[in-house]
């Protein structure tokens, strides 16, 4: 969702670039990826299992949070 001139996105981007980096996505997007595969494969321990839909909460609490604020962004244009 973008505004006409893709700023919005762009304002978003900048905002959560910080927070991207503080909590080290790159290295939680590769613990995420090996325990869906694990998951995939029923393989998950009861401990793995928590922390795997931690990520899965947090990843779909992020999402409606980057909704909410490009549809704020792109009123506000």
């Amino acid at each position: 969702m973008r505004n006409g001139n893709g700023h919005g996105s762009a304002v978003l981007d900048e905002m959560l670039e910080p927070v991207s980096r503080s909590l080290g996505l790159k290295t939680a997007q590769a613990c995420v990826e090996k325990l869906a595969e694990k998951c995939n494969e029923g393989k998950l321990t009861a401990n793995e299992r928590a922390e795997y839909d931690a990520y899965v909460q947090a990843g779909t609490l992020i999402g409606i949070l980057q909704a909410k604020a490009r549809r704020i962004l792109s009123k506000a244009n």
